[in-house]
């Protein structure tokens, strides 16, 4: 029998987060993936270095892959240095990838990275979100919700 899934991924060593995607969009289904890479893109990671601000994921012929994300050259990596932003491969389920396909298929969503970490098995990861975009007049009520929370906790430390 499998075991049940955490709702929360264990995430031991947070490289790159993406803080900005909680404030763009509505996050819906969350999926962890491996990240297909080569010894000096983990190197690169290691040491904390790496960007997915501006990346996306997308489905192609059955895989998916991690477009945009910037894992810098490893500064002692000579020839067999990679190059920062090319695409790299997800590792799913197949299963998964149909969900995701599918949910993509729908009007106005997409697939983000949300963070890049390393597990306890010291395993690369990505935390993916399947995401719809949000408008000018929903990031105004976040916003105001926000700020509302910040409120809302000052004065009960006022009050005490």
């Amino acid at each position: 029998m499998a075991r049940p899934r955490p709702l929360e991924f264990e995430k031991k060593k947070i490289v790159a987060e993406n803080r900005r995607a909680r404030f763009d969009y509505f996050l819906e289904t969350f999926y962890e993936a491996g990240i297909a890479l080569t010894g000096t893109e983990v190197k690169s990671l290691r040491f904390g270095e790496g960007s997915i601000a501006e990346s996306y994921a997308e489905v192609k012929d059955g895989e998916v892959s991690l477009i945009n994300a910037n894992i810098p050259e490893f500064s002692h990596g000579n020839r067999f240095n990679h190059e920062p932003k090319r695409p790299r491969r997800l590792l799913l389920h197949e299963r998964e990838i149909a969900k995701i396909a599918t949910g993509i298929g729908r009007e106005g969503m997409t697939l983000i990275p949300l963070a890049v970490y390393f597990n306890g098995r010291g395993r690369a990861k990505v935390e993916l979100a399947l995401a719809k975009g949000k408008k000018l007049h929903d990031k105004r009520a976040t916003q105001q919700e926000r700020d509302w929370k910040r409120d809302q906790q000052r004065l009960m430390r006022e009050r005490g």
